[in-house]
């Protein structure tokens, strides 16, 4: 469960692939989200309810500059919180219009192992500063261009992947910086979808996130994300076989979007 909990919910990371066409963020957009948002997604594992996970969007300030602060927090729940306990806490500070992010901080305990890193972006000489609380070290590393951390790219694919352009089987990339690595997240697009919900019948994008295969995820192309297909770009659900079982993650709870959510009845 720990290495997938804000995996799943925040896109999942991929190394080595020929990058695809890159998401452009040059150019003036209507965002599908705002200070107030927040999400609350059920985790599933098999038929256990593991763990939910929550994503909340406020105004801020950083060095005297306005940003969005997104706020994450992951915990497993009922039976499996007795073995396996998970209390993880992820922050992102980020421009308000290019939606890149300027301070990530990841704070987490999952079954005893702990981590606390800070990361300050340098978008101006493409560097990222790795400050490691638990070891005390600080590093720093080279960023591709508009490097996205963990829980910004989020935002920045609800803002800027060409919803209205796509065909089925194309694919787009961003890059990330996760830890202490580069990496480029590259996902396909399917098709348009209708699903059943908790909420009723939601019209969907469905997309393909590839994944490493080996230890978490069974195969590359395990994992499926479904997108509202609206002017907020929610993620509604998303599934993946792993290396032992399945894990399915739905939205349950929502506040303070952007347009309105569209329930299908036909």
């Amino acid at each position: 469960m720990k290495q997938v909990l804000f995996l799943l919910m925040s896109n999942l990371l991929v190394f080595g692939f020929a990058q695809p066409k890159l998401v452009n963020a040059n150019k003036e957009v209507e965002l599908p989200f705002k200070a107030g948002e927040w999400f609350k997604f059920r985790i599933h594992y098999g038929f256990f309810n593991a763990s939910y996970a929550t994503l909340e969007l406020t105004k801020d300030t950083l060095n005297g500059t306005p940003v969005l602060h997104a706020k994450g927090y992951g915990t497993t729940t009922g039976l499996l919180r007795w073995f396996f306990k998970v209390e993880d806490h992820y922050d992102t500070y980020f421009d308000e219009k290019k939606i890149i992010p300027y301070w990530f901080i990841r704070d987490i305990y999952e079954g005893g192992y702990t981590k606390n890193l800070e990361i300050n972006f340098d978008h101006h000489q493409n560097l990222a500063h790795v400050n490691n609380l638990k070891n005390k070290k600080q590093q720093t590393y080279k960023i591709a261009d508009s490097a996205q951390d963990l829980i910004s790219a989020f935002y920045f694919l609800r803002a800027f992947y060409p919803s209205k352009k796509l065909l089925p089987n194309e694919t787009f990339s961003i890059n990330m910086f996760f830890d202490y690595e580069n990496y480029i997240f590259k996902m396909k697009f399917l098709g348009k979808e209708r699903i059943n919900t908790r909420f009723g019948k939601i019209q969907c994008m469905k997309f393909r996130p590839y994944v490493q295969s080996g230890r978490v995820f069974r195969e590359q192309e395990s994992v499926t994300l479904w997108i509202t297909d609206d002017g907020n770009k929610i993620p509604i659900r998303l599934q993946a076989d792993l290396a032992i079982g399945s894990i399915k993650v739905d939205l349950e709870e929502f506040k303070n979007l952007v347009a309105p959510f569209v329930i299908q009845f036909n």
